[in-house]
């Protein structure tokens, strides 16, 4: 059974970088745990934590709740800026 704070990072209303997660926990695996090899990955999810974080920031500051936009939101605010 997963504890509380496992499932609030598998779920993807909490955790806005759940594919960037399972991406770099994927490569780390394939490549015996040679973090060198998985650099683009970490990137990625750096990047997407800083994203969201200052998203979040953001949010709290206007007053919006909830503070992380669900998974539904942020696909919208991903697609209106393509």
């Amino acid at each position: 059974r997963m504890s509380r704070h496992a499932r609030q990072l598998r779920d993807q209303d909490i955790n806005p970088c759940v594919a960037e997660t399972d991406a770099s926990r994927k490569c780390m695996d394939d490549n015996n745990y040679d973090k060198d090899m998985c650099t683009a990955y970490f990137l990625k999810y750096k990047n997407c934590r800083k994203f969201w974080h200052n998203i979040m920031i953001q949010r709290r500051r206007d007053g919006v709740k909830p503070e992380m936009p669900t998974a539904e939101e942020r696909k919208k605010i991903l697609e209106s800026m393509e």
